[in-house]
């Protein structure tokens, strides 16, 4: 073996154990952040929780909300490739399979859910993280822009209600916002079966939307004379 070759060997194994690291301390600070709360965990927990120090911490995150946004960032990577596996089964003749990936990716764990959705008030005006949060809003309108798409072809082919296709996109987000609600509401929340519920919700969001259940086939809104 060549010393170059050895070298970059030598530089990929590096490289390799420090995103390995870097993943383990995002896991670590995730839990932590779901069981104590944003506020109650320091970079210090985060890293003893890991079993490094806290300046090895900071070699990966300069500050708490880097940790905080790529926590937000994976989540919404999560979503992006779940609707992305959706949106290529729906154009192949499986309608209901972009809104299938969106639901399970969001209700899967219904406590990350709503922490990322804390963590996004929290740091919509935080600077030092704006090149991280365009990148967010990025995510976003390019799943937008896919999904318009998508309900467009399928309004077309007579599969989906003929309302404007961001109807259908953001009637998914309603629901899938009111079942995280839903989750910790304390009225409900003792409920033993909580995870058949959110599935349950899933499978009324996918068919959610569907040709006749808005207009009939006079094209009269359904429950109109």
């Amino acid at each position: 073996m060549s010393s170059q070759s050895s070298s970059t060997d030598r530089i990929r194994e590096k490289k390799k154990l420090f995103l390995d690291r870097e993943q383990r301390i995002i896991d670590a600070a995730l839990e932590l952040f779901l069981s104590e709360g944003i506020d109650r965990v320091t970079v210090s927990k985060i890293a003893a929780a890991v079993g490094i120090g806290k300046g090895t911490v900071y070699k990966h995150f300069l500050t708490k909300n880097e940790i905080l946004i790529r926590i937000m960032l994976d989540y919404e990577h999560n979503i992006t490739n779940c609707l992305a596996v959706g949106i290529t089964k729906a154009q192949s003749g499986d309608p209901g399979a972009a809104a299938k990936g969106y639901f399970e990716a969001r209700l899967a764990r219904p406590e990350l859910d709503r922490l990322v959705q804390h963590l996004e008030v929290r740091l919509s005006e935080v600077e030092d993280i704006a090149p991280q949060l365009e990148q967010l809003h990025q995510l976003r309108r390019s799943n937008e822009d896919s999904l318009n798409g998508l309900m467009s072809e399928l309004i077309e082919k007579g599969v989906l209600e003929d309302v404007p296709p961001h109807f259908h996109y953001l009637a998914c987000w309603a629901l899938a916002q009111g079942a995280v609600e839903l989750a910790f509401n304390k009225s409900w929340n003792y409920r033993t079966d909580s995870k058949e519920l959110m599935e349950f919700i899933s499978n009324i969001g996918v068919t959610m939307g569907n040709r006749g259940q808005y207009h009939n086939v006079d094209g009269n809104k359904t429950g109109s004379k």
